[in-house]
């Protein structure tokens, strides 16, 4: 990995790669960003891409890809059936991952679609490090329940534990004692778990969490969406790892597996999925599938320009300079915030920085959806766009009632290769003046709320007036400025 230091003392990233294309944005004035959320529901998700200055909503499909990607895509063999480019992708899953047998999808969640039907029965259970909102969907719609059984440090918001994604090993033994083996449908994994700001685990918990499996005869899946963001910390914080390669690593995370699903939308910088299969008669179990659901079995949904662009990518991952890009950009970031104060989750993860809203806007409950109405706020103040990652990601319990969650943050993801240095320290300015004004932001209640997954497209209002007041301040300390 590259280690450059500067003169000044100054420590900054350095971007080891060029930009040759690149795309106009606009920064509407504040006034228009009021109107542009209002129109949205204050649901960043349903924000038009046209108001929006720095989209820091997700880095799912928004990545940069490289010269080598985009030139890969020119040779795609775009044959229905027996296609040489799904060849070239499934030889290289073979060669990363070790395992025979490979499922193609459209995304990640194709995947847990597949995975849930085939295995989650009603009553069964699925012990996990942490939940991601499509993964608890697919596994309850299907009678299943999901127990969470991370570390307890992992919901620590500020630490410096470099594994807080790790899963409490008795806490599973426990778990299994307690129900017996066949109501596990599986054990799941999550690289860089998702909801509580990107934070890695170790290869020593997945080899312990490998050897309990053995023991009672459990399935062990990989959600392997983020897993360039936990190489790089496996690499640079776990000592058994810092002498292996990106590509030793990245074998004996899936000798663990038995099972690696993945959204290459994360892994892999393009537009598709797949799941990755040790056993063959598992992969039969599943197979049946992807011709119903996705598409024939050599391309899955994905087109074959994105999957030569996965196939390059998944080959980029194994390179340090590439998937380091991302954890230092957002360290930077979080580093910056703390140094004025402002609470981010820490360690610094993956995927983004991750404000910590419960801190940030103490005074508004759960009640009101604080991490909803931050990002409402930012984006007022800002143009950037992020996402919440709290209770409104929640779905409620069968009677109705609201599951608070553990955490309230603000998601503020970093794509990878796309944001330039002076745009991380423009959103960081804006989040300080933000911060100091934080008294202003108030509660967001439902005003059309669905009942699966709601965050991505139910419509919210505020509790009052507080966003004109916000954005009354900000014009009487920044002016005409934007």
């Amino acid at each position: 990995m590259a280690q450059v230091k500067f003169f000044s003392g100054e420590q900054i990233p350095l971007e080891m790669h060029k930009v040759r294309i690149v795309q106009k944005l606009s920064l509407p004035p504040v006034e228009e960003r009021l109107e542009a959320i209002t129109a949205a529901g204050n649901n960043t998700f349903l924000l038009q891409n046209k108001d929006v200055f720095m989209d820091m909503l997700t880095d799912s499909g928004v990545n940069a890809m490289s010269d080598q990607q985009m030139a890969a895509m020119m040779v795609a063999d775009d044959s229905y059936a027996g296609s040489a480019t799904y060849t070239r992708l499934e030889s290289k899953l073979q060669d990363i991952f070790g395992m025979q047998f490979f499922l193609p999808t459209h995304q990640g969640r194709a995947c847990e679609n597949i995975l849930a039907q085939v295995f989650v029965t009603p009553g069964s259970i699925v012990p996990m490090n942490y939940h991601f909102t499509t993964t608890k969907a697919h596994i309850t719609v299907n009678g299943g329940t999901v127990e969470e059984i991370i570390a307890d440090k992992g919901l620590e918001v500020t630490s410096v534990d470099p594994f807080k994604g790790d899963m409490d090993i008795d806490k599973l033994e426990a778990l299994i004692a307690k129900n017996g083996a066949d109501k596990i449908a599986f054990v799941r994994m999550e690289a860089g778990t998702n909801l509580i700001g990107g934070q890695p685990f170790s290869l020593q918990n997945l080899c312990d969490i490998r050897r309990v499996c053995d023991q009672h005869g459990v399935l062990l899946v990989m959600d392997a969406s983020l897993l360039a963001d936990n190489l790089y910390f496996n690499k640079t914080r776990e000592a058994s790892c810092k002498d292996l390669s990106i590509r030793e690593i990245t074998r004996k995370l899936a000798d663990c597996c038995d099972i690696i699903y993945f959204s290459a939308r994360k892994l892999g910088c393009a537009r598709g999925g797949g799941i990755c299969i040790r056993n063959e008669e598992l992969y039969r179990r599943m197979r049946g599938l992807v011709p119903l659901y996705e598409g024939f079995l050599t391309y899955g949904g994905m087109s074959v320009r994105e999957m030569e662009a996965i196939t390059v990518g998944l080959e980029e991952t194994m390179d340090e300079d590439m998937i380091s890009q991302g954890p230092q950009f957002i360290a930077y970031m979080v580093d910056e915030l703390q140094k004025r104060g402002i609470p981010v989750i820490t360690p610094a993860g993956g995927l983004g920085c991750h404000v910590d809203v419960m801190r940030f806007l103490d005074h508004v409950p759960q009640s009101q959806y604080p991490a909803g109405a931050l990002a409402s706020a930012l984006y007022i103040i800002s143009g950037v766009r992020g996402m919440e990652r709290g209770t409104l990601s929640e779905q409620r319990e069968p009677d109705g009632s609201e599951v608070f969650s553990n955490m309230e943050l603000v998601r503020l993801a970093m794509p990878r290769r796309v944001f330039t240095l002076s745009q991380v320290k423009y959103a960081i300015d804006r989040i300080d003046w933000l911060y100091q004004n934080r008294k202003l932001v108030e509660g967001l209640v439902f005003t059309e709320e669905p009942e699966i997954l709601r965050f991505f497209y139910g419509r919210l209002a505020p509790v009052s007036d507080w966003q004109q007041k916000l954005v009354a301040k900000f014009r009487a300390d920044f002016g005409d400025s934007l």
